[in-house]
């Protein structure tokens, strides 16, 4: 039996930090795991300019822990109206490594969002001569479509033809939860790829009702059925290098998680590669657990692989039932669990 795995420092390839007090509290947790992250860029305001990604970044790294090396990478929110101009302007000089496209209305702060695929041509042209990455939140937000069914539907009506328009954009589809996608994606061309949350490859939808509502287990897009679950963990863990690491770490308060109308995220980033390793010991993949951590995702944004490990070991330990930092309370993804690894 395997004790313990060191891995080339991993990234997170998609998370949600926030801003103001939330920041501070949940900046640490990614960064004592990860070198790099994907920062989305859904603020309110939302991120659309080089100037506010340079100050979000600066906020960023002022509420990192200065023992540890951190660096966020930017993205830029994709609006009706935004600047292509702008946006190759940010990627030149190093400020955006990718634009979000958001559905408006299909996430937390996505109001802002893009309304219609057509309206966006000129960026996405754009980004296809550029070789600017497109990250994808893929749901079509179309009230009568069932939210359990929105994200194949997008596959078909707004990715396909997207990836048929523009054939050399580089997609990264974002927290897959079907095996619709799984199977989109292993038949598309290396320019698409996707990330898998921790949270999606141990959750099915039964867990939003086991013995009532459970608002802790609610995200966006929101877990399917147990088949789908399956083909994400298959998929996560055969080495195929489309596949890799993005937790979509989404932190909420408490009382706003259990309100009448509670918000969508999962907390998962303090023990995000404790719950992904524990998936792939399940599975029998510790050996294609460092690929999929800390290889895939790098190679397919073009960027150097990390210099430094992390170490995890086969020892159990208990999730806290909240995380509270002054008036912030947080319940983090496992809260209350016992996991069989911990970050060394």
């Amino acid at each position: 039996m395997i004790e313990q795995i060191k891995i080339r420092r991993p990234d997170d390839w998609h998370v949600h930090l926030r801003d103001g007090p939330m920041l501070a509290l949940a900046t640490p947790y990614t960064a004592r795991q990860f070198a790099r992250a994907i920062v989305m860029p859904n603020l309110a305001p939302p991120i659309t300019t080089v100037a506010a990604a340079e100050a979000y970044r600066d906020r960023i790294k002022a509420a990192v822990p200065r023992a540890i090396d951190f660096t966020p990478l930017m993205t830029a929110y994709l609006t009706d109206e935004i600047d292509p101009d702008e946006i190759e302007r940010g990627f030149r000089e190093n400020v955006f490594t990718a634009c979000k496209l958001y559905p408006a209305g299909a996430t937390t702060n996505s109001a802002a969002g893009v309304t219609d695929i057509g309206k966006i041509t000129r960026v996405l042209d754009r980004l296809q001569a550029i070789g600017m990455p497109l990250l994808v939140h893929g749901e079509v937000v179309s009230p009568d479509i069932d939210i359990f069914d929105r994200e194949a539907v997008f596959l078909d009506t707004v990715l396909s033809p997207t990836m048929r328009d523009f054939p050399d954009l580089k997609v990264v589809l974002e927290h897959i939860t079907t095996r619709d996608s799984v199977q989109f994606v292993e038949a598309s061309g290396l320019n698409l790829a996707a990330t898998i949350t921790a949270h999606h490859l141990r959750i099915d939808r039964n867990a939003m009702f086991d013995g009532g509502i459970r608002p802790h287990a609610y995200c966006l897009p929101v877990a399917k059925r147990r088949l789908h679950r399956e083909a994400l963990r298959k998929a996560a863990t055969s080495g195929n290098p489309k596949f890799f690491l993005g937790t979509d770490s989404a932190p909420h308060q408490k009382h706003e998680k259990e309100s009448a109308c509670g918000c969508a995220g999962i907390f998962s980033a303090p023990y995000a590669l404790e719950s992904y390793v524990q998936t792939f010991e399940e599975e029998n993949a510790l050996d294609r657990f460092e690929a999929f951590a800390s290889e895939f995702g790098p190679r397919f944004y073009g960027l150097p692989l990390n210099e430094g490990t992390v170490t995890l070991k086969r020892c159990t330990g208990d999730v806290a039932e909240t995380i509270t930092e002054s008036e912030l309370c947080l319940v983090p993804f496992h809260a209350g669990e016992t996991l069989r690894w911990q970050m060394d």
